[in-house]
């Protein structure tokens, strides 16, 4: 039995795939996002190997979130499925996962440290360093590699859905970034934030290394948009530029 999927979710997922190229976060199809259905317990991924400029919403592959089969769409799903599927199965709050190349967030992975907090912009969307993960082991690469990218992500965070939800994003050793959210979209809009705060990072410490801000300025930050006393933006208004 085929399992069927909103279409708005397969268009969020194609408009999320759709937008990676024009924010600069991939060299030729060096991205992916997904979007999950729970209810129906699948997901919609971008294939493997597609250019964005030819990309449809006939293109994209439905994945059952248990067991990883392909249950609708006539190509092969990206090759980071299985690691977009193991964050699904640990963080029940996750609505959708982008993976990129980005070239600073990359260059943070490829040296095996963390985003540092170093100031606001940062702080308005991560309450947190966004973390690094540790080299998988030949074991992993030899078996099940893909799904092991996941569960270094996992352990790192200590399945801990809230980590997750406070730092929607991890970088993985060697490799680069994967970024979450409530959506397709939502884990989009984080990979572009993980990028330009990576970039930011490096200027500054180029310029300061220590730059530590003071944490009261980076809760203050953090708290302007998330949890119950959030105040930023018009979240009940249908806003026109």
């Amino acid at each position: 039995m085929i399992a069927t999927v909103p279409d708005a979710l397969r268009q969020e997922v194609l408009e999320a795939n759709l937008a990676i190229p024009g924010a600069g976060l991939a060299t030729l199809t060096w991205g992916n996002v997904s979007g999950v259905d729970r209810e129906a317990g699948v997901f919609v991924i971008k294939p493997s190997g597609v250019s964005y400029d030819r990309l449809t919403a006939r293109d994209l592959v439905t994945v059952r979130l248990s067991d990883g089969a392909v249950v609708d769409g006539e190509l092969r799903p990206s090759t980071d499925t299985e690691t977009h599927r193991c964050l699904y199965l640990a963080f029940p709050s996750i609505g959708g996962v982008t993976h990129t190349h980005s070239t600073h967030a990359v260059a943070f992975a490829q040296a095996r440290r963390g985003i540092p907090v170093l100031g606001t912009t940062h702080a308005d969307t991560f309450n947190g360093p966004v973390p690094c993960t540790s080299d998988l082991t030949p074991e992993q690469c030899a078996k099940d590699y893909e799904y092991n990218t996941g569960r270094v992500i996992v352990d790192l965070l200590e399945n801990d859905d809230r980590r997750a939800t406070e730092v929607p994003a991890a970088l993985v050793s060697r490799h680069g970034p994967f970024t979450w959210g409530s959506g397709a979209r939502a884990s989009f809009e984080h990979a572009v934030i993980c990028e330009a705060v990576a970039e930011m990072a490096l200027r500054t410490m180029e310029l300061a290394p220590p730059a530590t801000p003071p944490r009261h300025l980076l809760d203050r930050h953090y708290t302007r948009k998330h949890g119950p006393d959030a105040y930023y933006g018009n979240p009940q208004a249908d806003l026109r530029d």
